[in-house]
C-alpha cells in the first residue's frame, strides 16, 4: 500500500514538474522573442540614424532644389505656348488637371471684368485678350486631350513591345516548343 501511494505521489510529482517544466519553457521562449525584438529594434534605430546622419545634409540642397524647381515652373509656365505640350510633366490624371484649368479660366474671366475699369476703349482692348485668353485655353485644352491620347497609344506601344520582347526571351531560352506547350496544352 505504501508503496502504491508513493507512486501516486510521486506521479503527481512528476506531472506537476513537467507542467512547471512547459511553463517554463514557454516563459523562455517568450523572453528570447522579446530579446530578438530588442535586438531587431536595435539595429533598425541604428540604421535609421546612419540613414538620417547621412542624408540631413542633403535637406539645404533639397529646399534649394525645390525652389529652383518653382522658378523653372514659372517660367515654364510662361512660355508654354512657345513649347510642345507632349514635353511637359503635368501631375496627376489629365482629366482633372484639365477640370481645375477651366474653373480656374472661368473664374480669370469673370473676374477681369471686375477689376478693369470699364473704358470703352480699354473695353475694347479687354474683350480682344478675353476672346484670346478663351482661344488659348481651348487650344490647350485640345492640345492636352491630344498629348493625353499619344501618351495612352505609347504606353500600349511600349506594353505590346516587352511583351513581344519577353516572349522572343522565352522562345529563345526553352525553345518554340516548349513555350508553345504552355499556351496551348
Amino acid at each position: 500500500k505504501n508503496l502504491a501511494e508513493l507512486e501516486k505521489k510521486a506521479e503527481k510529482n512528476l506531472l506537476m514538474l513537467c507542467e512547471e517544466k512547459q511553463r517554463q519553457q514557454e516563459k523562455l521562449c517568450e523572453l528570447k522573442r522579446e530579446i530578438l525584438l530588442r535586438e531587431r529594434e536595435q539595429k533598425l534605430d541604428a540604421a535609421l540614424d546612419k540613414q538620417m546622419e547621412v542624408l540631413s545634409p542633403l535637406v539645404p540642397v533639397c529646399e534649394r532644389f525645390k525652389e529652383q524647381y518653382k522658378t523653372f515652373a514659372h517660367s515654364l509656365d510662361a512660355t508654354r505656348h512657345a513649347l510642345p505640350i507632349k514635353n511637359i510633366h503635368i501631375e496627376g490624371d489629365m482629366l482633372t488637371y484639365l477640370d481645375e484649368l477651366r474653373k480656374e479660366l472661368t473664374i480669370t474671366q469673370e473676374l477681369l471684368p471686375q477689376v478693369m475699369p470699364s473704358f470703352s476703349g480699354d473695353s475694347t482692348k479687354t474683350f480682344n485678350l478675353l476672346k484670346e485668353l478663351k482661344e488659348v485655353s481651348q487650344e490647350m485644352d485640345k492640345e492636352l486631350r491630344r498629348s493625353f491620347t499619344q501618351v495612352q497609344n505609347l504606353s500600349f506601344q511600349v506594353s505590346k513591345e516587352v511583351s513581344l520582347h519577353n516572349q522572343r526571351v522565352c522562345e529563345e531560352k526553352h525553345g518554340l516548343d516548349e513555350v508553345k506547350r504552355w499556351y496551348f496544352d
